[in-house]
């Protein structure tokens, strides 16, 4: 298999990260940080992706303070609105792929049915429309993309609800969650390995339905408070921390920006186009947790 050469923004991110994990005899994995490339910034950023050499550029990188966009507007669609459709003309300018990291929250949470690629948008909070304006900026830039939506996204690194929950249960015998906001939590693990998916397709094949918009989650569905009893559980059976979990409404837990709650994502059109599906939450939850835990070292070890 020849080697397939992935360009990444966003070095410290829990998807590069995991992307870089994957590198090797058939994958190689550049990841540009801050000081090669700064999402924020103005100009044409063509220069700067052509001396990495990439077969496929992935936009991981992102603004993802989702209660600091709604006082940091501007800073969160500099990054994720026209920061993406910069990567989208530098991957144009250099006829190469672009892969589009994007999130459940382009969509209001309204109802309990699974959104599709084609539902209609409307994000609730900055966020949201930030990360939208990015999907609009990448289409408008190349038709030779894909658009990756995910959702509840954590990680053995980085900031992330599974990290928080192992970090609290170690001085706290109960934590109260919220159980009214359901979705799938998605690995980055799994993320990535779907990504070198994608961009392989993408790199070596014209096929217009290879292109477009997917949805990219675990299979399964749960809330909150059910996602944080799961961690538990598999915590204590690796002899980690625990903790019980009370159920509240998110009412009981307000925040500056909105959160939507229905934040399930139809994976059926990736299945289909890429013959990509993700397995069940619990599944990957149980990879991730045996970096996290075990009997003889805590989380932050």
């Amino acid at each position: 298999m020849t080697k397939l050469r992935l360009v990444v923004t966003g070095r410290e991110g829990q998807v590069t990260r995991a992307l870089q994990a994957l590198a090797g005899r058939e994958l190689e994995v550049v990841a540009l940080g801050r000081d090669s490339f700064d999402l924020a910034a103005e100009g044409d950023a063509t220069a700067v992706f052509a001396t990495a050499r990439p077969d496929v550029i992935v936009n991981a990188g992102a603004y993802t303070a989702v209660d600091k966009a709604e006082s940091e507007r501007d800073l969160a669609f500099a990054v994720n609105g026209r920061g993406a459709g910069r990567v989208a003309q530098a991957a144009a300018a250099l006829n190469v792929p672009v892969i589009q990291i994007s999130t459940d929250y382009v969509f209001d949470g309204s109802g309990e049915n699974f959104w599709r690629e084609d539902d209609s948008t409307g994000p609730i909070g900055a966020y949201g429309a930030s990360k939208l304006a990015g999907e609009e900026a990448v289409r408008a830039a190349t038709p030779n993309h894909a658009i990756l939506r995910t959702c509840w996204v954590y990680a053995p690194w980085g900031a992330n609800f599974v990290k928080t929950m192992l970090r609290l249960a170690q001085t706290r015998p109960e934590l109260r969650v919220v159980a009214d906001q359901t979705g799938a939590p998605t690995s980055a693990l799994d993320i990535a390995e779907a990504v070198v998916t994608v961009a392989r397709n993408l790199a070596t094949r014209s096929d217009e339905n290879l292109r477009g918009t997917f949805h990219l989650a675990s299979q399964g569905v749960t809330n909150w408070a059910d996602f944080a009893r799961e961690i538990f559980a598999q915590s204590a059976a690796r002899g980690g921390p625990s903790a019980n979990v009370v159920s509240i409404p998110s009412s009981d837990y307000p925040t500056p920006a909105a959160r939507p709650p229905n934040s399930r994502l139809s994976t059926e059109k990736l299945a289909v186009a890429h013959g990509v599906r993700l397995p069940d939450w619990r599944q990957s939850l149980a990879r991730v947790m045996e970096r996290l835990v075990d009997a003889k070292a805590t989380p932050t070890a």
